[in-house]
């Protein structure tokens, strides 16, 4: 199992319209190096879902129900689609400039490439986090 960030612009598409909607397909990237990541994202592994925009923060957790595959809605052969559902929404969302506070998370591609749509997200980083969603 892999852990990865997905960002989306909260007026696009938003955690309460994952929740509603049950699952949905994860696509419409067109950076080549977010292409390669969700290429490698496989069933069962888990995302952290970001929100763009004014809010900046990570808000829940999703999983991937399906290997990536080429997008249905894309004439473009190298588009790819992985198919998430909701886990569960954070009681607290955790914002970038938490992040980026954050010696641990310093090194982070979400930090580094702030543009970058999806990324890998190690365990490390993943629980800190977490943690970080827990303070009050």
């Amino acid at each position: 199992m892999a852990y990865w960030l997905f960002k989306e612009e909260p007026e696009h598409y938003n955690y309460d319209d994952l929740e509603r909607d049950g699952s949905t397909l994860w696509g419409g990237v067109n950076n080549n190096l977010a292409r390669q990541n969700l290429r490698k994202c496989r069933k069962g592994d888990r995302v952290l879902y970001y929100h763009t925009g004014k809010e900046k923060s990570v808000v829940g957790e999703m999983v991937v129900v399906s290997d990536p595959r080429q997008d249905p809605d894309s004439d473009d052969p190298s588009a790819v689609v992985v198919e998430v559902q909701p886990k569960r929404r954070w009681k607290r969302p955790v914002t970038l400039a938490e992040i980026k506070k954050d010696p641990q998370l310093a090194s982070w591609e979400l930090v580094r490439l702030p543009r970058l749509s999806v990324m890998p997200v190690s365990k490390e980083q993943w629980q800190r986090v977490e943690e970080l969603s827990r303070q009050t």
